[in-house]
């Protein structure tokens, strides 16, 4: 079960990293699109961090059993 939480883990890492990566070219190239998705964006990443961590201490509570 732990395998689950764990492979979990790494696909919401992976989703943040590329929300990050698309937040920092969005914000380098500047415009009105910046102004309409970076606080989108900054949601999207905080809530994937989350479920990460979620994911990460479930993957360690079941590793034990």
């Amino acid at each position: 079960m732990s395998s689950i939480f764990f492979i979990l883990t790494l696909i919401t890492m992976a989703a943040v990293v590329a929300v990050l990566i698309t937040g920092i070219v969005l914000m380098s190239k500047g415009g009105e699109a910046n102004k309409k998705y970076s606080n989108r964006l900054m949601q999207a990443r905080v809530m994937l961090q989350g479920l990460a961590i979620g994911f990460f201490i479930l993957a360690m509570m079941t590793n034990g059993q």
